[in-house]
């Protein structure tokens, strides 16, 4: 499965990148796509059959599945 993770901060997004290389996800940083939004303006896109659970960090705000049809949102740091 392939997703973009959405983060409140540019430091977050590192962090997390390295979070997920230990992991053994390659993710890839890149600009959030505009009909994403975030806060800090980068997001992670990676491709993992792994358990959700150990996707989720306290530096992610949003982490969006990629579908055929779009992304669908599967996590968010509050209440939408």
């Amino acid at each position: 499965m392939e997703f973009i993770a959405t983060f409140f901060t540019h430091s977050g997004a590192v962090k997390y990148k390295r979070h997920m290389k230990g992991l053994g996800i390659d993710v890839e940083l890149l600009p959030v796509p505009r009909r994403l939004s975030s806060d800090c303006g980068i997001g992670a896109r990676f491709v993992t059959s792994a358990d959700m659970s150990g996707l989720i960090s306290d530096d992610i705000d949003k982490l969006f599945l990629i579908a055929e049809d779009g992304e669908r949102l599967v996590f968010s740091s509050h209440e939408e």
